[in-house]
């Protein structure tokens, strides 16, 4: 049984999307997109030089454009916080008189139980705060 050479190169790509998956490492993709390009090259009749220069190109094109374009989106998205570090610096309003004893402020459309950071400080019902910390389910202000 003899085997085209384009299927060998859909074999090839089908064993680069393996570790693809596995390793979650895009190099392996952007090498079986490789792989797909010389299989056309292969089924349109393109010699072993061809295929292999097409999937070389292919590859390095795809890693020399798409990862620097990668990593600049994943070092955009460092900085982002979520959850409870989200509130912290946010600006709130004051619903019930805010002390070091307690009080209620509305922060992000939602009324929250407060205390202020400084003992002596207190705070009257329509005032803006800002969210130094969330401690437990109480937002310290300031």
């Amino acid at each position: 049984m003899d085997i085209d050479a384009w299927v060998w190169w859909l074999i090839g790509a089908v064993g680069l999307g393996i570790p693809l998956v596995l390793t979650a490492m895009p190099e392996f993709g952007m090498f079986a997109v490789g792989a797909v390009a010389a299989s056309a090259v292969a089924a349109l009749g393109g010699g072993i030089v061809a295929q292999v220069l097409v999937f070389v190109l292919v590859s390095v094109a795809l890693i020399a454009v798409v990862r620097p374009i990668a990593a600049r989106h994943r070092a955009g998205q460092v900085g982002q916080a979520s959850g409870i570090d989200a509130l912290k610096g946010r600006q709130a309003v004051v619903l019930e008189r805010v002390s070091a004893d307690g009080g209620r402020i509305k922060l992000g459309g939602e009324v929250w139980s407060a205390r202020s950071y400084d003992a002596d400080q207190v705070f009257e019902p329509g005032t803006k705060v800002d969210v130094i910390e969330i401690d437990g389910a109480t937002a310290v202000v300031m």
